[in-house]
Parts: C-alpha cells; structure tokens; sequence
C-alpha cells in the first residue's frame, strides 16, 4: 500500500508564503501525475494543481500566477509554493496521485491545513 505524507500546512497573514511536501511512502512506477487539490468547510473538494510526469501543469484559475507546483520524480515527490495568500485560499489541502492503469488509480493524502488570516 501507498502512503502519501503531507507537511508544510499552518497559519499566515495573508500576503504570506507557504510551502507544501508531499511524499509518496516507497518508489513507484507508471505515476501519471501528481497534484495538490483543497476542501474548504462546506465547500467541494477542486483542484488547485496538478504536473503531468511529462512536465504539463495544470491550474485553478484562482490560483494562476500565485501558486507554483513542482515535483522530483526520484523521490515520488510533489510541492507547492504558495505566495500572495488570500483568506480565501483557507482549507486542507490534499495530495494526489494518480498511477497509470486500467483504469488509473489515484492515491490520496490525508492532508494538511492552511489558514490564512486577513
């Protein structure tokens, strides 16, 4: 089994900067793509970002030209710089995975809280 660990999560003012790790448990191979998704109390889990094993990102809209996703494949790893906080961007942010299959298969953290004050 495959464990995603998370950290990186806390509370900032907003204009502030974090960044979260996520961290597959043990190597794996065929990952289609690794991303960062965020729930807000009451709120759908959406998608914030994602980076194909080819290099292609995908994101929110919400997020463009604020958030930067990154990733090293040799550690099964995925990142995200948050700059420009807003109060808005508060939630748990979790971390996916998704390996190729029939159907792919997708791993999910169990993630990390970011709260940012105004």
């Amino acid at each position: 089994q495959v464990q995603l660990v998370e950290s990186g999560g806390g509370s900032v003012q907003a204009g502030g900067s974090l960044r979260l790790s996520c961290a597959a448990s043990r190597i794996i191979f065929g990952i289609r793509a690794m991303g960062w998704y965020r729930q807000a109390p009451g709120k759908q889990r959406e998608l914030v970002a994602t980076m194909t094993n080819g290099g292609y990102t995908d994101y929110a809209d919400s997020v463009k030209d604020r958030f930067i996703i990154s990733r090293d494949n040799a550690k099964n790893a995925v990142y995200l710089q948050m700059n420009s906080l807003k109060p808005e961007d508060t939630a748990v942010y979790i971390c996916k995975l998704t390996v190729e299959a029939i159907p792919d298969h997708d791993y999910w953290g169990q993630g990390t809280q970011v709260t940012v004050s105004s």
